[in-house]
C-alpha cells in the first residue's frame, strides 16, 4: 500500500468515526492526515466541530477559519464558525461570517445549482432558530426571509416567519402570511389553525371559524380543530345569551 493509499485509508476511517460521532477516534486520524500533508476544508471542518464539541473554542475557531481560507464558500465551516462566534456572543461577526460565504457563492452563480440553494437555505432556517434562542427575534427573521428566498420548503419557512411577527406582537403581519400560505397551499392544516388562533384572539371569530370549519371539511374528525370550533361555538352563545339577558 502506497502513502497515498494510507491518507485515503486514513480519512474514510476519519468520516467514518465523525459521522457516527466517535470523536475520540476521528480526533487523531484528521491530525495525522493534516501532518501528512493533507490539508482540506472538510478536515478541519470537522475539526472544527469537534473542538467545538469539547468546549475547545478558539481551536475551533482556527479550525472552521482554515477551512474557509482553503474553500471560502464551505457552508458547513461557515455557519459552525457562525454558530460558535454567536454562543460567545460575537452575534454580528458570526452573521458576517455566513454572509460574506454566501455572498461569494453568489458571485459563482450558485442561485443556478436547485441543491446549493437548498443547502444554503438550511443554513440560514439554522442561523434563524439559533437567533431565536438568543431572543434576537428581528435577525432571526431576516434569515427566515432569506431561506424563504432559495428554499422550496414555503410552508414549513412562512409558519417560521409568522412565528416571529407574533413575537414582535405585529400581528397584523402574521396573519397576511398565513393567510398567503393558506391561499397557495389551501390543504395545509397547520397554517389554517394557527391562522385561525389569530384571527380567533384578535376578535375576528367568523374568520378563526371558517379556517377551522375548512379543517374540519377535509378532516371531519380533527380533534384540535373541532376543540377549536367548539371553544369558539360556545364563547359566541354566550355572548348571545348576554345580550337576551339585557
Amino acid at each position: 500500500m502506497n502513502y497515498s493509499d494510507q491518507s485515503d485509508d486514513l480519512l474514510l476511517a476519519a468520516k467514518e468515526s465523525f459521522k457516527l460521532n466517535k470523536y475520540a477516534a476521528a480526533e487523531p486520524l484528521l491530525n495525522q492526515l493534516i501532518l501528512r500533508g493533507t490539508k482540506t476544508a472538510e478536515i478541519f471542518q470537522m475539526l472544527g466541530t469537534i473542538y467545538y464539541d469539547q468546549g475547545k473554542f478558539n481551536k475551533a475557531i482556527r479550525a472552521f477559519r482554515r477551512a474557509l481560507e482553503i474553500q471560502p464558500t464551505y457552508t458547513d465551516a461557515s455557519i459552525g464558525l457562525s454558530i460558535i462566534l454567536n454562543d460567545l456572543g460575537r452575534y454580528d461577526e458570526g452573521r458576517k461570517v455566513f454572509e460574506e460565504a454566501q455572498a461569494l457563492l453568489d458571485r459563482h452563480k450558485a442561485e443556478s445549482d436547485p441543491y446549493v440553494n437548498e443547502k444554503l437555505a438550511i443554513k440560514h432556517d439554522e442561523l434563524g432558530e439559533l437567533y431565536g434562542r438568543y431572543g434576537r427575534t428581528k435577525e432571526a427573521l431576516e434569515q427566515y426571509y432569506k431561506a424563504l428566498s432559495l428554499s422550496s420548503r414555503k410552508p414549513e419557512l412562512t409558519m417560521k416567519v409568522a412565528e416571529c411577527f407574533v413575537k414582535l406582537e405585529d400581528f397584523s403581519r402574521a396573519i397576511k402570511e398565513l393567510y398567503s400560505l393558506v391561499r397557495d397551499f389551501p390543504t395545509y392544516t397547520g397554517a389554517r389553525l394557527r391562522l385561525g388562533q389569530l384571527y380567533y384572539d384578535s376578535g375576528q371569530v367568523p374568520e378563526a371559524v371558517a379556517q377551522w370549519e375548512a379543517v374540519v371539511q377535509r378532516e371531519p374528525e380533527h380533534p384540535e380543530a373541532r376543540r377549536l370550533l367548539s371553544q369558539a361555538q360556545s364563547v359566541e352563545v354566550t355572548k348571545a345569551n348576554d345580550i337576551f339577558t339585557l
